[in-house]
């Protein structure tokens, strides 16, 4: 240690930052004394701590010590999830590296660099190469590639969070694979703020057991005030959307008293609404405000970006977009509007204010309807208990897989067991068996036992010096235009049979519905008739009942831990503590509901009855999040339709969710728990919804990303109808004909893990087995279930006004009480 002290690097560092008025953190002091003494590790610090610095500062430490390590040309590479971040970032070690004096160069190479720069790289490699996990693997598909990477000394997996629940983090596992194949004394360093499962992250990233492993965790906490924007009026029957216009009063005085002032929402629909509503109440903004979301033009993002930076720009409307670290200056202040679903996303974009340990960030919590503010209650209160969520790494993706093979085989070239021996100790692969692998082969080279007799999928051949090697160019080319694992959501023309177009719906939500299924869409009540590739064929249907779409933009899902405060805090509101403004301004609410319904303990499950003249509602209530609650009550109105047939119109919020019918449903305590019972619970699922539909739409995407369908050529990208229609034969034939592909099984494997969040409703049937459940048979619409009543009524067609059918059951349920 006392000779790492005095070591000539850390002087010369230690000087430079004195110079500039700093002095290193005991974090970042701990990190590069552990690369000096050969450790690979992971650096978990909050926002704006100087996590860049930790593990850059140290190689160049390194470095200073010991120059004659390092050959010339690459040495560092930093694999970053965002390209925004690239940009500064080399801005900032540009200016480190001439501070310090050395004559290091530090680049970018992504999609936007331009191709004089890549070819200059590609002749000498600058010091440091700053990248996303598809350009490495770009990298990787090059002639005679090994060369650029032999001296490299560390690996920085920057924004590791970020990436470990997807399949970019796949990209990474095997990036590094790679990596230490050409440098076997590769380090690696991952850089993370805080999640919940930060040793399994650790061991993600670095399964390796012949390298030394450690975790580097800043001791200093950010102190974070959430500030609740309260409205002037409680209103006891909520609803979605309502509070925004008003509470746009709230916002002005809070974007005058600051510098900067970022303003999140969660759709870029939503940031539209407030970019005008903010400018129709305040013209003085024009020029002063901006808008910000993957939508606008890159060039545009950039401008807003700069001139939040120089502090031109007074505020940005803006998605998450910008909740990870472009690295503009800290603004002063965030507010966050609407529910942010996640105790880690909220604290993510908290962190973007005060941007330095020693500042508090200052985030405002702006309601868009009154029971929000016990979402606000309960983040407080899994913030002070350190609660954040876990990030779930995928593996076994075999799409990703079998595409990195080809990339090696265009590049140059794989001999089968070394890789074979690479891959299973990757954490992604280390159940992978050697049948697997086989299978692998036998797919790259052949197609796989149906595809084998189409010439086009026989893109890897062995050569006799025993390497799998692409030799064709043109497959060479197109496996380079279409190499990463980004798949878009994609918009689904619904047509009528006799033809004439209605509109657009996601296909995320239509491939849930089975043939005969009732939805609505423009007003209108629709029966599916059938799904031809991109396009939903629909008749007019004469039932009053259908399904409300649901929209992929508003379902951020809402995570475990936030709905398990959520009830607790619900439970809690009846008798609110001192400081709790929140819950204490929610009181005449929660009184509300208690008195004409129930409050649900933490270990209650609450179930409400109630007819109306629009028909018979069931609401429930299990607070686990809008994607949990889509299969919930698909599950809970087939359930029923076994008890009697009934046609159901279906809603659900974050909350909870309704089943509407015509007629009396055969729900009451004589068989709600063997309704509600967790046995037979995903066999149930299965038969409640499209399962067959879904993985086809599923599997279109890991057909793009494995290789079976090119999605870019030569001048032109195909569409998504020609794709799900190429993909789509492959799925149907490989259903009838080879049951046991490994791309099919994933199809249905990712369906169950994440369109189904088959383990989440596992354990939410699982606690609602252990709960009391209470069955309440209630006159009016309650204040828990008034917001899904309200969400039903925006997707069906009335001569009336929505806001005056509102208020017309409002009256209604006042009159009663």
């Amino acid at each position: 240690m006392s000779q790492f002290r005095e070591s000539e690097g850390l002087h010369i560092i230690n000087n430079w930052m004195a110079e500039k008025g700093q002095a290193p953190f005991p974090f970042q002091l701990q990190t590069w004394q552990r690369y000096a003494n050969g450790y690979s590790g992971m650096v978990v610090a909050p926002t704006g701590f100087g996590k860049t610095f930790s593990v850059f500062l140290g190689v160049i430490i390194d470095y200073l010590n010991h120059p004659d390590k390092y050959p010339k040309g690459l040495k560092l590479l930093w694999i970053s999830p965002l390209r925004s971040l690239a940009k500064d970032l080399a801005k900032a070690m540009t200016a480190a590296v001439d501070d310090i004096g050395l004559d290091w160069s530090v680049q970018v190479r992504n999609g936007d660099t331009p191709t004089s720069v890549r070819r200059k790289q590609e002749r000498l490699m600058p010091d440091v190469l700053l990248t996303t996990p598809e350009t490495m693997h770009l990298l990787f598909s090059q002639k005679k590639n090994s060369r650029w990477f032999k001296g490299v000394k560390c690996v920085a997996i920057d924004e590791w969070h970020e990436l470990i629940g997807n399949k970019r983090g796949v990209l990474t596992e095997l990036a590094i694979a790679q990596l230490r194949y050409y440098s076997p004394k590769l380090k690696i360093w991952g850089i993370t703020a805080t999640i919940g499962n930060l040793e399994e992250a650790k061991h993600v990233l670095l399964p390796y057991p012949d390298l030394k492993v450690t975790q580097v965790t800043a001791k200093h906490k950010k102190k974070i005030d959430i500030i609740s924007v309260l409205p002037d009026d409680i209103e006891v029957l909520p609803w979605a959307g309502h509070l925004g216009a008003i509470m746009v009063d709230k916002i002005l005085p809070i974007i005058a008293s600051n510098t900067t002032t970022l303003i999140f929402t969660n759709t870029r629909g939503q940031a539209e609404l407030w970019y005008q509503l903010l400018l129709n109440a305040s013209p003085d903004l024009a020029g002063l405000l901006a808008i910000h979301h993957g939508s606008i033009d890159k060039k545009l993002r950039n401008w807003i970006e700069d001139n939040i930076a120089s502090g031109y720009l007074k505020a940005v409307v803006c998605t998450s977009s910008l909740d990870l670290g472009v690295d503009f200056k800290p603004v002063d202040c965030v507010i966050q509007i609407g529910s942010v679903k996640g105790v880690a996303r909220f604290m993510q974009r908290a962190g973007r204010s005060g941007h330095s340990p020693f500042e508090r960030s200052k985030i405002y919590f702006i309601p868009t309807h009154s029971l929000e503010l016990v979402e606000v209650s309960a983040l407080k209160e899994a913030v002070k208990e350190k609660q954040v969520e876990s990030r779930d790494p995928m593996v076994l993706t075999f799409d990703v897989l079998v595409q990195f093979m080809v990339t090696l085989a265009v590049g140059e070239g794989f001999v089968s067991n070394e890789l074979f021996l690479r891959i299973q100790q990757i954490h992604a692969f280390q159940y992978l068996r050697e049948d697997d692998w086989q299978w692998c082969l036998h797919f790259i080279t052949k197609g796989g036992k149906t595809l084998n007799s189409y010439e086009e999928f026989h893109k890897v051949i062995l050569d006799e010096d025993g390497l799998y090697k692409v030799k064709s160019r043109r497959i060479s080319m197109l496996h380079r235009m279409n190499i990463g694992a980004i798949v878009s959501e994609v918009n689904m023309m619904v047509k009528y049979m006799s033809g004439g177009y209605i509109g657009m719906i996601e296909e995320f939500f239509i491939s849930k519905l089975k043939t005969g299924d009732r939805f609505i869409l423009a007003g209108r009540i629709l029966e599916l008739v059938q799904i031809k590739d991109m396009t939903v064929l629909v008749r007019r249907s004469k039932a009053k009942k259908a399904v409300s779409p649901s929209w992929l933009g508003g379902r951020l899902p809402l995570t475990s831990h936030l709905s398990h405060y959520l009830r607790l805090k619900l439970s809690d509101a009846l008798q609110p503590g001192r400081l709790e403004k929140e819950l204490r301004f929610l009181n005449p609410l929660v009184s509300r509901q208690d008195r004409h319904s129930h409050i649900p303990k933490a270990n209650e499950f609450l179930v409400e009855l109630i007819e109306t003249k629009d028909g018979y509602h069931l609401f429930m209530y299990p607070f686990e999040g809008r994607l949990v609650h889509e299969v919930f009550s698909a599950l809970m109105a087939y359930r029923i339709s076994k008890v009697k047939q009934l046609t159901f119109t279906i809603a659900m919020n974050d909350y909870g969710f309704e089943l509407l019918s015509d007629q009396p449903i055969p729900v009451d305590e004589s068989n709600i728990e063997a309704l509600l019972s967790k046995d037979n619970l995903m066999d149930d699922v299965i038969a409640s919804i499209n399962a067959s539909e879904m993985a086809s739409r599923k599997f279109r995407d890991i057909a793009v990303i494995a290789g079976l369908v090119v999605q870019a050529q030569p001048g032109t990208r195909k569409n998504n109808k020609s794709l799900q229609s190429s993909s789509g034969l492959i799925f149907r034939v490989l259903e009838d004909y080879e049951k046991d592909n490994l791309l099919l099984r994933q199809a249905y494997t990712e369906v169950f893990n994440q369109q189904l969040e088959e383990a989440r409703l596992q354990q939410a049937f699982v606690r609602i087995s252990k709960s009391k459940i209470v069955v309440k048979y209630v006159k009016s619409f309650t204040p828990l279930s008034f917001p899904l009543k309200v969400d039903s009524l925006r997707g069906t067609m009335s001569n009336e006004s929505l806001d005056k059918r509102i208020q017309r059951i409002k009256e209604q349920a006042f009159k009663i009480d």
